[in-house]
């Protein structure tokens, strides 16, 4: 669906079944972020393609972690033509013991290329400019990825609607996942894009949602 005139969300809706919540950035950008499972990959490209978004015409794959269902489905572009992106953190963690989670689940760990290994700092995604914010707690290399432009944050797993990521999977950690949840807090935003739940909107209620998990969550981390 289309949110803004650069932003396109695709959220997931089936509380009995596990996939994300992925966005799509258009305007030169062309990035899909956290493309899901690879089950549900051909009904995601359709939805897009209602929106007049073609898989040819997507370049990056931003993944915010490398948990099957934001992930896995990465293994569907083709290194080619498609820049796969993972924090440099999360790819180490998933040759490793994050690998554990997918036998978890009975699926097999993706086998492809992360040709675009991100690091912390600005990056240029087509001709925008953006920045990527290691914010570990969930896993050990999440990312959000901010937009100044837009003030805009994708921000995966590490805070929901009035909730949080989990910390009980591999590499999981309470306490990084404050720290990380406390810096994204400082960041000027309109729009707070996160991989499960409700969108939040407004910078009075995206401070609220911070407040809130602060007050009433971060006792029991």
């Amino acid at each position: 669906m289309k949110f803004s005139d650069n932003i396109y969300t695709y959220e997931w809706t089936n509380y009995f079944d596990n996939n994300c919540n992925s966005y799509y950035i258009g305007g030169g950008v062309n990035a899909l972020i956290d493309p899901g499972l690879t089950r549900y990959l051909p009904d995601l490209l359709n939805q897009m393609a209602a929106d007049g978004i073609k898989k040819e015409d997507i370049h990056y794959i931003i993944n915010t972690h490398s948990h099957p269902d934001h992930f896995q489905a990465s293994e569907l572009f083709d290194t080619e033509t498609v820049k796969i992106a993972l924090h440099r953190k999360e790819l180490e963690f998933l040759k490793g013991v994050g690998s554990e989670l997918y036998g978890l689940f009975g699926i097999t760990v993706p086998q492809m290329q992360i040709n675009l290994p991100l690091d912390e700092g600005n990056i240029a995604l087509g001709e925008r400019n953006f920045k990527i914010i290691l914010a570990p707690g969930h896993s050990p290399g999440s990312i959000g990825l901010y937009w100044p432009e837009e003030k805009a944050l994708f921000c995966g797993d590490v805070i929901f609607d009035q909730n949080i990521g989990r910390t009980d999977f591999p590499g999981g950690n309470g306490a990084l996942l404050k720290k990380s949840i406390i810096a994204f807090s400082q960041l000027e935003l309109e729009f707070l894009f996160p991989g499960h739940m409700g969108i939040v909107t407004g910078r009075e209620k995206i401070q609220d949602n911070f407040n809130i998990v602060i007050q009433n969550i971060f006792p029991f981390i």
